[in-house]
């Protein structure tokens, strides 16, 4: 079954009671595991029992295609329903998923976690035509979305922050929603209950860490530092960075520096157009992005962002090496910015 975008809410509080598998999918792997753990959630009380839940990996399932089926049919040992979970799936699960939705396992719920699956994806497709299943996308956090996330989260610990601030946040969260709530989470205890977060405190508490890491890697791209945004791509991959989230952190970059050079292109000069940019450009930053924007003409930047877009999409591909389409496409912008580099300025 393809649910449609007002359904899912709605189902992931309260599952369908004719479904017994879901695929959830998406290129924001927090998003896909919070998703995951309601659904799981409603099913058994502790996700981590051993007897009521049963944890897959592809592996698994190599030598044992009836494995999904084998442990959704069993029956728990203290009573009550049973979860079974499969996570980094990709199409090579299918043919263990369709045995699974033809057997008879009861009242047990599978849920199946991928990342981005294209459309013509064997496993999306037999989620989406199952009668008895469900498929449920996770696209990356953004504007309304991420608005949401972001209320949501700082709500919870009745904390408000400043408009600065928000924009802030829009700017610098979204490219994983786990990193996106551990961020405001953080932000809302430095601020404490009741509180107001400034540009100053969330400049300080949010992005020191997975967030930081893609704003270096963009900053090191644009000002043409081939180097360091190897260096940086290599030991944020080794950290778990999504290729996606690295390529959308680069687009707000660029985007920014457009913005700026569309100002200077009305008759500002530099130092009016990135004032006019919100948030305000972070001061330790701000030297870089001045170089940048002598770097990177208008009619160039316009072509960086349709390169970052198409390397974006690509990534969404079903089989397509992601790691090596976001690396070769950051790091050629990083040569393409060295070679326009004025003379005389590193």
């Amino acid at each position: 079954m393809k649910l449609k975008s007002n359904e899912i809410a709605g189902f992931i509080r309260r599952p369908s009671d004719s479904v017994g598998a879901v695929l959830i999918y998406g290129a924001d792997g927090g998003q896909v595991r919070e998703v995951s753990d309601k659904i799981g959630k409603t099913i058994v009380e502790d996700l981590s029992d051993p007897f009521q839940v049963a944890d897959l990996t592809p592996e698994a399932l190599k030598d044992e295609p009836s494995r999904i089926a084998d442990e959704a049919a069993a029956i728990s040992l203290t009573g009550g329903r049973r979860l079974v979970r499969l996570r980094g799936a990709t199409d090579t699960v299918t043919a263990a998923a369709e045995l699974a939705l033809n057997a008879e396992t009861g009242d047990s719920m599978i849920i199946i976690e991928a990342g981005a699956l294209e459309a013509r994806s064997k496993l999306r497709k037999l989620f989406e035509t199952s009668k008895n299943a469900a498929a449920i996308p996770c696209y990356l956090d953004s504007g309304a979305g991420l608005d949401a996330v972001i209320r949501e989260t700082l709500g919870s610990f009745e904390v408000r922050a400043t408009p600065d601030a928000h924009a802030y946040m829009m700017e610098h969260l979204g490219g994983d929603r786990r990193v996106t709530r551990s961020e405001l989470e953080k932000l809302a205890l430095y601020v404490g209950k009741g509180g107001e977060a400034n540009l100053e405190d969330t400049q300080s508490m949010v992005g020191d860490s997975s967030a930081l890491a893609l704003d270096q890697i963009a900053v090191a791209v644009a000002s043409g530092d081939i180097a360091a945004a190897d260096r940086l791509l290599r030991r944020g991959y080794a950290d778990g960075l999504n290729p996606v989230g690295v390529l959308r952190a680069a687009i707000r970059h660029f985007q920014r520096l457009h913005r700026a050079a569309s100002h200077m292109a009305a008759g500002d000069n530099a130092d009016q157009a990135v004032q006019k940019l919100r948030p305000p450009i972070f001061f330790a930053v701000k030297p870089a992005f001045m170089a940048q924007l002598r770097s990177w003409p208008i009619q160039r930047l316009r072509l960086a962002l349709t390169r970052l877009s198409e390397a974006e999409t690509l990534c969404k591909s079903t089989g397509t090496p992601d790691l090596s389409v976001a690396g070769q496409t950051l790091l050629g912008l990083a040569y393409s910015a060295a070679r326009g580099r004025p003379r005389g300025s590193r």
